[in-house]
């Protein structure tokens, strides 16, 4: 992590999108036995069905506005499959894919091919979105009577953004 005098905005940023899918990714592995068939109501998307969608919507917006970097694209968006270190896996490697599409547009001052004023903004969105997806996640679980305890699942997701990083 760059120190506050080093003035490297970007990757700060970056650095935000990383902690970003390690929250997400914290979240998943800590979803207590049978969690993942929460809903919030009836209709509503399972846990599983959300986290499938988020790793689809990264892979839908790279395969949109950063073709160059784009991975396959899922043929479904909310599958209920249930393998969490598959899943965990998955969310890694699209969360690196953003990153690079991100870090490679600003770099090279191409604007994104669809959507977005500027590569900063599809960063925002992602985290926005994940973010949205995260408490809905977590009311779910409050629904089904499996809440996560914030003694547990603070350090995996709050300090993650707050904690400062050891300087080498």
């Amino acid at each position: 992590m760059p120190s506050a005098e080093d003035n490297n905005l970007l990757e700060v940023i970056l650095d935000s999108w990383d902690r970003n899918n390690r929250i997400l990714v914290n979240l998943l592995r800590a979803l207590p036995e049978g969690g993942h068939e929460a809903r919030a109501m009836p209709g509503s998307p399972t846990v599983a069905e959300m986290f499938t969608h988020l790793h689809y919507v990264r892979l839908v917006f790279l395969a949109e506005d950063v073709p160059e970097c784009a991975l396959p694209v899922p043929e479904r968006e909310w599958l209920s499959e249930w393998e969490p270190e598959r899943l965990a896996q998955e969310l890694d490697k699209s969360a690196s894919a953003v990153r690079h599409a991100v870090e490679s547009r600003i770099r090279s001052g191409r604007e994104m091919d669809l959507h977005y004023d500027h590569p900063l903004l599809f960063l925002e969105h992602m985290i926005w979105h994940e973010g949205y997806h995260h408490g809905q996640i977590k009311l779910a679980l409050k629904i089904r009577g499996q809440p996560l305890e914030n003694a547990k699942i603070g350090p995996l997701t709050w300090r993650v953004w707050m904690n400062k990083t050891a300087k080498a």
